[in-house]
């Protein structure tokens, strides 16, 4: 039921986006952390990882108009297009320094994009409590001391949320690929 209505208010922001561009901030409100993280996972370094990730959302910006819903989290776009500016960044980077572009890269990108998008998914369905330790420590890359004095809570129970939270993302990842 909670993920039907976020699906269905995702997608209401998406449409309004593509009627009007300044709604476009809100979707970039809502998946900027991830996008950002998963640039950031691949490209090492800060500065890099911030320019591609403002790259990715200037693309997606600019075809709002050709984007098309089709019941996958509007993110699983946004994370292709991040997988493809990596990719025309190293391949611009190894033609003025001669490198070959990392296989990882061209490898297995759209299985790495189903599953992001699944997992985010998988992510947005935790319990609040649950769900923010985890934005917290992976996506923000906080410690367990940060996002204890963040959510006022002990670092005993930050890590039993993480680990409850973490424990139910297994099972369910391990449950859709079985």
């Amino acid at each position: 039921m909670r993920a039907r209505k976020q699906e269905t208010d995702e997608r209401l922001l998406v449409e309004a986006a593509q009627r009007d561009p300044r709604r476009f901030g809100e979707l970039y409100e809502l998946h900027f952390h991830r996008v950002y993280a998963y640039v950031a996972r691949r490209v090492g370094r800060r500065e890099e990882a911030e320019d591609v990730t403002s790259e990715v959302f200037h693309r997606a910006l600019a075809k709002m108009g050709t984007y098309e819903w089709r019941g996958v989290p509007f993110s699983a776009w946004l994370i292709r297009i991040a997988a493809n500016a990596i990719t025309d960044q190293w391949r611009q980077v190894s033609r003025e320094s001669d490198d070959p572009v990392p296989e990882d890269l061209e490898d297995g990108t759209a299985e790495d994009i189903e599953q992001c998008a699944a997992l985010s998914q998988l992510v947005r369905e935790l319990p609040d409590d649950q769900r923010r330790v985890v934005v917290l420590r992976f996506v923000e890359q906080k410690s367990i001391k940060e996002i204890a004095k963040e959510i006022r809570r002990s670092e005993g129970a930050v890590k039993q949320l993480q680990f409850r939270a973490l424990t139910k993302l297994r099972a369910q990842m391990e449950g859709a690929n079985a």
